[in-house]
This record gives structure tokens, sequence and C-alpha cells, in this order.
């Protein structure tokens, strides 16, 4: 019982002495020991390495979920240990739409076509964005979150320690020059002893803590280095997938100026000026390779000719004929058809084609 007496009282007198020490130095009436050149700048540095490990988090949060109260949802069910519910992405819900949207314009139009084609292409785009996302939250944001939440954690705890031990050896100091009697001033030199013994060491100890994030950075750059092979990977992904869609959609120019001839139809009246875009020349003009007076002589006549088919193409009903891409098969014209329709043949097979899936042959 006497000794945990002792001790609180001991345990009080360090907690005034520090308390002292800190307020005398405040009010410039005390002298403080500082710490060595090599261990400011290792501390500076740590505390740079913190300031930008979380401003490069932060942002990069951003990147990868634009959404603030997503953002804070998913943290909130991190912090619960639950499972984030899935979503749509952005791509993936531009996606379902426009392929819904094809769907109900009909597979069999050339709207609707090219619709579904975007659609597709547009969550091919979602799920490389879901897998980046995933690669860049694993190699990227958790090595930083650990660095903040584990390394430099320890570094601070050891970092407050020193500041503690130094407000001790400060304090030891003071006694001793106002030490006056034999026995007080050995028993001040005994702890100023002491209290150096305890500052070198934990001072050594922080020194080889903050020396470690010259690692932390090694580390960092190797997690920099998977985050831009990421990105890398998933838009060199993303514009294969828009080449290959501007390859297909390529093979809808007439539909492009029919397009034009009715939104003009549609206004009303009203007078609407629409620009001009220039187009890639990977696309073809709308008269590159189509022939379209060939289509009208063909309509004029009662012959038959050979068509090659530009793309894809699933027959609505049971009087159109699906295609390949590709392929060449016979077409003619059928009194009474409509103009955008012709009769196309494959061996025993017969049905409506559209004119706009082919390319008459010479």
């Amino acid at each position: 019982m006497d000794f945990n007496v002792k001790r609180l009282a001991a345990d009080a007198g360090t907690l005034f002495s520090r308390a002292v020490q800190f307020t005398e130095e405040k009010l410039g009436q005390a002298e403080k020991t500082e710490l060595d050149a090599h261990l400011e700048n290792l501390l500076c540095r740590a505390e740079s390495t913190k300031q930008n490990t979380e401003r490069i988090l932060k942002q990069t949060e951003v990147l990868l979920q634009p959404n603030p109260n997503v953002r804070i949802e998913e943290f909130l069910y991190e912090k619960l240990e639950k499972k984030v519910p899935s979503r749509m992405n952005n791509h993936e819900t531009l996606g379902q739409s426009m392929i819904e949207s094809g769907n109900e314009f009909g597979p069999g139009t050339a709207y609707g076509n090219a619709l579904i084609k975007c659609g597709e292409t547009e969550k091919q785009i979602g799920g490389a964005e879901r897998e980046f996302i995933q690669s860049a939250a694993v190699n990227f944001l958790t090595p930083f979150r650990n660095f903040l939440e584990g390394d430099y954690k320890t570094i601070l705890k050891e970092r407050k320690l020193l500041q503690v031990k130094r407000l001790d050896l400060d304090a030891a100091k003071t006694r001793l020059k106002k030490a006056r009697v034999g026995d007080a001033r050995a028993v001040a030199e005994q702890d100023l002893r002491m209290s150096q013994s305890e500052f070198d060491r934990q001072a050594e100890i922080t020194r080889l803590l903050l020396e470690g994030v010259s690692s932390t950075h090694a580390h960092h750059l190797r997690c920099l280095n998977d985050f831009v092979e990421a990105q890398t990977i998933y838009y060199a992904q993303s514009y294969q997938y828009m080449v290959d869609l501007q390859k297909q959609l390529g093979s809808f120019p007439s539909t492009f100026s029919s397009n034009n001839n009715q939104s003009a139809g549609c206004s009303g009246g009203a007078s609407i000026s629409v620009p001009t875009i220039a187009v890639s020349a990977s696309l073809p003009s709308p008269s590159a390779g189509r022939g379209s007076t060939g289509f009208s002589e063909l309509r004029s006549s009662s012959g038959s000719r050979k068509a090659r088919v530009l793309y894809d193409y699933d027959a609505a009903g049971s009087s159109e004929l699906s295609l390949l891409a590709d392929e060449v098969i016979m077409v003619s014209s059928v009194p009474g058809m409509d103009s955008d329709w012709l009769m196309g043949e494959r061996g025993s097979q017969k049905g409506k084609v559209p004119i706009t899936y082919l390319e008459l042959l010479n």
C-alpha cells in the first residue's frame, strides 16, 4: 500500500515537472534541448510524407469514385466490415439504357442495332473500369492507407514519447541548476544521467523508425508503377473497344443522312442548324464503296446481284433473313417492297434484308 502511494506521488511529481518545464519553455523562461539536425530532417520528411500521402490518397479516391455520397457509403460499409452492395457504374448504366432503347426500336433497324452495339461497348468499358478500380484499390490505395494507419501512427507515438523524454531531460537540468546542497545536487545529477540515457535511447528508436520512411518511399514507388500499369491497361482496352465500335458504326453512312432528314421533318417547320463534324479518315464516306446508284439500278431491273454483308443482322421475323458479316449473298428487288429492303438469298434460304447492311459487288 505504501509502495503504491509513493509511486503515485512520484508519477504526479514527474507530470508536474513536465508541465512546469513545458510552460516555462513557452514563456521563454527555460532552456530547451534541441534535437540534432539529422533527426529534425527525418521528422520533417516523415511529416511531409504523411501530408502528401493523404493528399494523393484523397484525390485518387475522388478519381476512382467521383460521387461523394457513394464514397461515404463505401467508407461506412468498410468500417462496419460489411460487403459493399454491387452497383453498376456510369458506363454500365449508360450501356444498359442504350441496349434497352435499341431493343425497343428494334434490333432489325439501323438505329436500334447501332444503339445495341454502342451499349455493349459501354458495358465492356464499364467492366474494364471496374477491373481498374479493383486493381488500384488493392495495389495503390491499400498500401497508402496502411502507411497512414500503421507505420505513421507508430512514428507519431514514438515521437510523442521522445518529446516526453526531452521534457524530463530539461526538467532534470533545471533541477540540477537549482540544487545547492551536496546531497540534493548528487540526486539531481543522478536524475540527469538517467534522463539523458532514456532520452538518447528514445531518440535512437525514433531515428530508426524515421529512417524506415525511405523504405516506404521505395514501396510507394512500386505501387505507383502498378497504378500506372493498371491505368494503361484500362485506357488501352477502352480505346480498342471504341475503335472496334467506330469501325462498326462506319457501316451506317446512309443512316446518318436519313436521320438528319428526319430531324428536319420532325422539327415542326423550325429551322435547325446542324453543325458539320469532321469524321475520322478511318470511317468510310457516305458514298464510299456503297454504290447507291447500283441499288437504284437493281430496283429498276428484274435481275439479281452479289452483295457483301457489312455486319451481322438478326432477322426480326420469318420474312427476313439473318446475316453474318463478310458473307456474300445474292440480292434482288421485288415489286412493291420498301425501298430500304431487298430480297436476299443464301442457298435455299430466302428473306428480306436491309440495304444499309449490304455492299453491292461488281
